[in-house]
């Protein structure tokens, strides 16, 4: 009992400084791996050597990524810090430092046979991610009221870091969308009838905008197939599509398109800041498309793009043309028109 009632103050404090609710579930998670680990000692009673004790096990019993570490480290100096009102001074463990890794981008060729393995709503919510540079997030979460076909446009609401950005609404998009809101129109109008109509809001919203819950425009453009309780304020809802739902059509999409490369939700996002850039689109306009507050997390894709930023050419071709008559009676590389030896 005791237990849970801490728990529950966790989640309180969460809530109370506007933790988003997939943020609230991730550090509850990792607090109660914490408790279960110290053989259910109460936090307060523990201290550097338990937490150091747990983020070993995480990096050498559990061999999990940087990232998973330092999530589990920001969950546990929260509840330190915010709960029990106690600082982790001198702790051994800093947060790790994440390797940077390039972004893998799809070529044209590669994104037109991933396409055309898809359908339905799977194929709509992938041209938005690669359409619009939407993180797969933003994209379920749009509502009807985001999408403004006249101006092709679309406005994402609270995007990463809590900012409202716009985004471009390609003219391909126009028509599938239509369809779309078509069939969620339908979805609603049978949600009126048996007494529901309400869309899911984040909790601090609901006492805000309640009274126009109910509207067609609040409505998820990718609604869940089930309505369910709110997890907050528990009224009976439809929520948005899970992304692992959208996650399993991809893997079966790729698959059958015979795509190596290793492909997520947000590769379509990577594909289209590079191809944006390709195309010679102005930086900060590609920033702010993405939503990034900082330019240097937008020229990570300049990295990418090889010779097709500024024309640059290898040395190696630059001698193939200088030294062409040389090369072809010195050198034999066997890859078709490219340098060889006369036989």
């Amino acid at each position: 009992m005791a237990k849970s009632a801490f728990i529950q103050t966790v989640r309180e404090t969460l809530r109370s400084r506007q933790y988003s609710y997939r943020t609230e579930k991730s550090y509850i998670h990792w607090i109660k791996r914490f408790i279960r680990f110290s053989d259910y000692r109460h936090p307060k009673d523990m201290g550097n050597q338990e937490v150091e004790h747990f983020l070993t096990h995480l990096a050498v019993s559990r061999k999990v990524s940087a990232a998973t570490q330092n999530l589990a480290l920001c969950a546990i100096v929260f509840m330190y810090r915010h709960v029990i009102d106690r600082e982790l001074n001198g702790l051994a463990y800093g947060f790790t430092k994440t390797p940077k890794n390039l972004p893998t981008v799809l070529n044209t060729e590669e994104i037109h046979r991933i396409f055309a393995t898809m359908y339905g709503s799977t194929k709509l919510i992938t041209g938005i991610l690669f359409g619009c540079g939407l993180r797969i997030q933003e994209a379920l979460t749009l509502r009807i009221k985001d999408i403004d076909l006249q101006a092709r446009s679309i406005f994402v609401f609270r995007g990463k870091g809590r900012k409202d950005r716009y985004s471009l609404l390609p003219s391909s998009l126009q028509e599938p969308l239509m369809r779309q809101i078509e069939r969620v129109r339908k979805i609603h109008e049978s949600d009126l009838d048996n007494g529901c109509g309400y869309s899911s809001v984040p909790g601090a919203l609901f006492k805000k905008y309640h009274q126009s819950l109910k509207d067609f425009g609040w409505q998820y453009i990718f609604p869940s197939t089930v309505r369910c309780q709110h997890p907050i304020d528990g009224y009976e809802c439809r929520h948005h599509l899970h992304p692992s739902t959208y996650s399993r059509q991809l893997r079966k999409a790729v698959k059958a398109a015979s795509i190596v490369k290793r492909v997520t939700a947000h590769t379509f996002r990577h594909s289209f800041a590079t191809q944006l850039l390709q195309q010679g689109t102005d930086i900060r306009t590609v920033q702010e498309l993405l939503g990034h507050t900082d330019l240097r997390t937008t020229e990570i894709y300049t990295h990418v793009l090889g010779n097709k930023r500024a024309g640059t050419t290898s040395p190696l071709d630059a001698l193939y043309v200088k030294e062409l008559k040389e090369l072809r009676t010195t050198y034999s590389l066997g890859y078709g028109t490219s340098l060889y030896k006369p036989t």
